[in-house]
């Protein structure tokens, strides 16, 4: 069987976590950039499906690809590192000036990530701007707006709204990478981290490094959408709600009813590639 008990998983995410803390700068910015990509990839075959007229569900049940690849690809996704990070400054692993230039590095790759295919996915889309948006290019405009003017009319219960659907959201992305790690096979892990994934995107919840793409390539395509707009009225509270959600929810959450039962983490001073190598199933995404 290739099932790992919840102890086993609470055990494998205290090494990733320490391995997280050991990537050196430009590892953490390539795997964030990988990430914010694929991400990107992810959402735009989502609204291809939606544009050819099938249900949103559809769009829902094919978005997981982009984070089946992060996870099996052991890439780096901050809002994955929300909910592992903190743990190492709250067992005193590591300082918060350290996690949080971890975060930030991240957070930078993914941001480059999703701008570069957003950028290039706006030219195709338009024949290098050639051509009026039309067909899903015309529902990633749409949705661009919705998600930063449209939460802006109504001021600070906007606000509080889309702070509100990135906890719910990120609480239900950690989970997809705390199920994969439930497997020790990779059809187990796709399996696993897909329902989660499935569960947040169909509703609609915001995920700060999807709208890292789907903003931007919503502005490149004409989107009524000013950079004011974008990091006031949801890249900004998108971010901390992902934060408070995985970490509250998730990390924390495993730690305390697991971690206490597990065997004692690898050190963080261990070089990196021990700790990968103490539990092979530990995913950095």
């Amino acid at each position: 069987m290739d099932y790992i008990q919840p102890t086993a998983v609470a055990r494998a995410m205290a090494v990733a976590r320490s391995s997280k803390m050991q990537l050196s700068a430009g590892q953490r910015l390539l795997r964030g950039f990988l990430s914010g990509a694929l991400l990107g990839f992810a959402t735009s075959l989502a609204f291809t499906v939606n544009a050819q007229g099938l249900p949103p569900i559809a769009g829902a049940l094919i978005f997981p690809v982009g984070f089946v690849m992060i996870v099996v690809l052991s890439l780096e996704l901050v809002t994955g590192s929300f909910a592992l990070v903190p743990l190492a400054v709250i067992e005193k692993r590591s300082s918060m000036g350290k996690a949080g230039w971890n975060l930030l590095l991240v957070f930078t790759g993914n941001l480059l990530g999703g701008v570069v295919y957003a950028a290039l996915l706006a030219g195709v889309l338009t024949q290098i701007h050639h051509q009026p948006p039309t067909g899903m290019a015309a529902l990633l405009v749409a949705a661009a707006e919705t998600k930063t003017i449209g939460h802006a009319k109504f001021g600070s219960i906007g606000l509080a709204t889309v702070f509100a659907k990135a906890i719910l959201c990120n609480w239900m992305v950690c989970m997809g990478m705390v199920m994969g790690m439930t497997s020790s096979s990779t059809l187990g892990k796709i399996v696993a981290c897909w329902l989660p994934i499935v569960t947040f995107f169909a509703q609609g919840f915001e995920h700060s490094v999807v709208n890292m793409f789907l903003i931007p390539v919503g502005m490149m395509l004409g989107a009524k959408v000013s950079l004011r707009d974008w990091w006031l009225w949801n890249q900004l509270p998108v971010t901390l709600g992902n934060l408070v959600g995985g970490f509250l929810f998730v990390g924390l959450a495993i730690y305390v009813a697991y971690g206490r039962q597990a065997p004692a983490p690898v050190p963080a001073e261990a070089p990196a590639e021990t700790a990968a190598s103490a539990i092979p199933e530990a995913m950095e995404a």
